[in-house]
């Protein structure tokens, strides 16, 4: 299921169809740096005068007699004057101007701190550079962050993040939350409704400030260096001020980022740029790289969710616990540590040893499952300060209001395989409905009024003032609680689908993405919904994800009663279609027919009940089904068999879109064909597995080259790898920035000499690509995080009829873009009467 995909509408300009029409000088920053006016608001036609700059004096001039000179006047054109302005004083022939002063020696140079990436059982948390009980320097930040982005070991990545978090939490713990926040460079929780909104223009307005350069000199700096970050590094070393700023700390750096979000109405651009200013001037040393990466939310360090829960974990069991944490049964005595250390030099066999891992395993698990159920950094890491590992689970529960993380299914390729693989265990088959999976709060408070919130699958919250998309299922809720007035609070989940309201039959996911999106009045519905809820997972207090399906399923049919209101501004409410395995596996196909002419997706195939005690005693590699509710979990007692797995590769994959090349032929104006990725969970960034030109019609094409122009979209557009991708053999034309999540379908998933794509897990030293990748559509409800991985695509590729280490693809999907034959045997294969889906 997806949400509806973006659409262009503006006037269709195509790129160039040769690479060689393309100027080389040209990189993504082409407008970002362009214009000479950006500093100054208002001043068209004249460059701003050049701020001062600090020289330290030179030995024998004295501690006291300082240089001012100015920027760089030899980099930088004359201003022109605008008309009818007097003529300004002619500058002095030397191209410095130097003016004695008399202030006090300012020694400007970076903190240096210890490495972080000594294994964390061995590391020294004592930092003297931090004072403890002061809030923690960016610059520290900024040590861990360049420490990380100079590695992709994910053991040397693990070690950072734990020894960083370590010091923080002994050295000021009320830094620890704004810096889990910088670290994963994200400013909220997933439903919380906090973005930066920094345009580039903003940015790039702000270093010009800062730094006294001009485009043209910034520009040049982006072309030798290729990174934004880079760009601010270099041109605030030229910089020196009269009066040292106080040095940035982590609190203060992630409040004005907040601050920076909520900035809003007339004016909005300046008092963002004023912010940003404030932060630059402030910034030393590679400080400023990596706060301006920051900025432009593209922090480039394998510090991925999964690293920092683990860093999170080990650091809270290593830390010498305050007075409030002795008691913890997850915290390590420092003597069976010190014991750990010694037997780890000596490389023997440690029961001490053994004894921390258990225990990193124990706190890592606690904290990920913790998250899954209410994703909040600010809940989990105030708990962990005030009670620690052993308080969290009582302190961070389940929580109406707040997402959990949904569980989901595993593919099959037929009812056989389903039978086969859950082995004689009792299951349900459900209808997997072509909609949008909705997540449904609801409780009553203390004045009777009804609060309700309705999250999507990637835990956005559609029930905010900014983005109200279902008051009609909000009148539903309230429906259910005038009716049931012992109702108190519920969590369920359910598939939103438009349907007939004539005669409830369902219609296509297609027709319920006309649907506005934004500030949806009751009265302003178009295209009516169905809500079908297929689980429960809190009800008046009681959580019930530990509860076997059957359980839940029947607390759901008890207290949710079908509901067909006569209302259209109402939503109706009905429980999943579903057949029951015991009623044979006649009954069971018979079922996924009537599944497949209802304009459904497939089937869901659920297990009903959790097995009894395993036999220890008899060895066995099969993963226990659990019939409880897992969130975050892609679970094999969850099944999905939908029309197009039957035939061909036994799932879709959901792949990102990073590059391209110019198109030929008939498809000269569009980029085609288009590279996707993977999203490698471990390194944090996109990793390039096949090229795809099919399944796209004319439309989508004309969109997707107006969404992506070359030189005139230098946010998402370059000539020049711009984001951190891994591209492995591929070198398009052009990179994307990856934001969106296509589903692709293909033949079979073969060992590519081209792609890097989980190299080592079916060859070691070959990827994974796909055979006849095709374009089934955008998925919308799904973030480039939560695309397919490496792991995912090694799996489908393991799962494969007859599957053997010889089936090599010898690069027959890797088509030459340059091939005119390739693209026209493609050509019928395009779905060009097909829209948008």
């Amino acid at each position: 299921m997806s949400k509806r995909s973006g659409s262009g509408t503006s006037q269709e300009r195509s790129p160039k169809k040769k690479r060689g029409l393309i100027s080389a000088d040209q990189s993504r920053l082409d407008l970002y740096f362009s214009n000479p006016t950006n500093g100054h608001p208002g001043r068209e036609g004249t460059d701003r005068k050049k701020e001062p700059q600090l020289r330290l004096a030179k030995p024998g001039e004295g501690p006291h007699n300082t240089e001012i000179i100015d920027v760089d006047l030899d980099e930088d054109a004359s201003p022109t004057v605008a008309s009818g302005s007097p003529a300004p004083a002619c500058r002095p022939s030397s191209p410095r101007r130097t003016l004695k002063v008399n202030v006090p020696e300012i020694v400007v140079s970076d903190i240096e701190y210890s490495s972080l990436t000594t294994d964390s059982l061995t590391f020294r948390s004592e930092t003297p550079q931090l004072q403890a009980g002061h809030a923690v320097p960016y610059s520290f930040l900024a040590h861990a962050l360049s420490e990380l982005s100079s590695t992709r070991s994910r053991i040397s990545i693990l070690n950072i993040l734990t020894n960083a978090i370590r010091v923080i939490i002994e050295c000021h713990s009320p830094s620890l939350l704004p810096a889990i926040y910088l670290l994963s460079n994200t400013l909220s929780p997933p439903y919380s409704s906090v973005e930066l909104g920094l345009g580039p223009s903003v940015i790039s307005k702000a270093i010009q400030h800062v730094s006294g350069l001009s485009s043209a000199a910034l520009k040049r700096l982006y072309t030798s260096t290729g990174d934004v970050g880079d760009v601010a590094f270099q041109a605030k070393s030229k910089v020196r001020t009269l009066v040292p700023h106080p040095s940035l700390t982590a609190p203060v750096v992630y409040s004005t980022l907040l601050q920076i979000s909520k900035c809003a109405g007339q004016g909005a651009a300046a008092k963002k740029q004023g912010l940003v200013e404030r932060l630059l001037v402030s910034a030393k040393g590679e400080e400023v790289r990596y706060l301006v990466r920051t900025l432009s939310q593209n922090l480039r360090v394998g510090a991925v969710r999964t690293s920092i829960f683990i860093a999170l974990a080990r650091a809270m069991v290593l830390v010498k616990p305050s007075s409030a944490l002795y008691s913890s049964e997850h915290c390590i005595d420092p003597t069976r540590l010190k014991r750990a250390n010694i037997d780890k030099k000596n490389k023997k066999a440690s029961t001490a040893k053994d004894t921390v891992n258990e225990a990193f395993k124990a706190a890592e698990g606690l904290i990920r499952r913790v998250y899954a159920q209410h994703p909040s950094y600010d809940d989990i890491i105030n708990a962990l300060l005030e009670s620690g590992l052993e308080g969290l689970s009582a302190k961070v529960p389940l929580t109406v209001g707040i997402p959990l993380h949904p569980t989901l299914g595993s593919p099959a390729r037929s009812l056989s395989e389903v039978y086969k693989l859950l082995n004689g265990r009792e299951f349900t088959a459900e209808y997997k409905y072509d909609g949008q999976r909705a997540q449904i709060h609801a409780s009553k408070l203390v004045d009777d009024t009804v609060n309700v919130h309705i999250f999507s699958r990637h835990l956005e919250d559609m029930t905010t003032k900014a983005s109200l998309e279902y008051p009609d299922i909000i009148a539903l809720v309230e429906v259910f609680f005038s009716t049931r007035p012992e109702l108190r609070s519920f969590i369920m989940d359910s598939e939103v689908v438009a349907i007939n309201p004539q005669n409830g039959s369902l219609k296509t996911f297609q027709e319920l993405s006309y649907r506005a999106r934004k500030d949806v009045l009751i009265k302003d519905v178009e295209v009516q919904v169905g809500v079908f809820a297929f689980d429960l997972m809190f009800l008046d207090g009681e959580i019930l994800l530990s509860r076997p399906l059957r359980e839940r399923r029947a607390l759901l049919h008890l207290n949710f009663a079908p509901r067909t209101p006569q209302e259209q501004s109402v939503a109706r409410f009905d429980h999943v279609a579903s057949c029951e395995s015991n009623s044979g596996k006649e009954n069971v196909e018979e079922f996924w027919e009537k599944a497949i002419e209802s304009r459904c997706e497939g089937l869901m195939i659920k297990v009903l009940d959790n097995e009894g005690q395993p036999d220890v005693s008899v060895p066995t590699r099969k993963k226990p089904l659990p019939a409880t509710y897992e969130p975050d979990k892609r679970t094999t007692a969850w099944l999905k068999l939908k029309k197009d797995y039957v035939d061909g590769l036994g799932d879709s994959l959901d792949l990102i879109p990073i590059g391209a090349w110019h198109g030929n032929g008939r498809k000269a104006a569009w980029w085609s064909p288009i590279l996707l990725g993977v999203w490698d969970t471990e390194s944090g960034r996109v990793v390039a597995v096949c090229k795809c030109m099919s399944g796209f019609s004319d439309q989508f094409y004309k969109e997707f080259t107006e969404r992506y122009r070359l030189h005139e979209q230098p946010s998402v557009c370059s000539d020049r790898p711009a984001w951190a991708c891994d591209m492995g053999g591929y070198r398009p034309d052009v990179y994307f920035k990856p934001q969106e999540v296509w589903e692709i379908r293909g033949a079979d998933i073969t060992i590519s000499p081209t792609s890097v794509a989980a190299l080592g897990l079916a060859n070691p030293s070959r990827g994974l690509s796909l055979r006849f990748p095709r374009f089934i559509k955008v998925r919308e409800d799904k973030s480039v995080m939560q695309a397919s991985t490496p792991q995912f695509l090694a799996d489908l590729w393991k799962k494969q009829d007859d599957r053997g280490f010889e089936d090599v693809d010898d690069g027959l999907i890797d088509v030459d873009p340059s091939d005119d034959v390739a693209e026209s045997e493609e050509e019928s294969d395009d779905c060009n009467s097909k829209g948008l889906r």
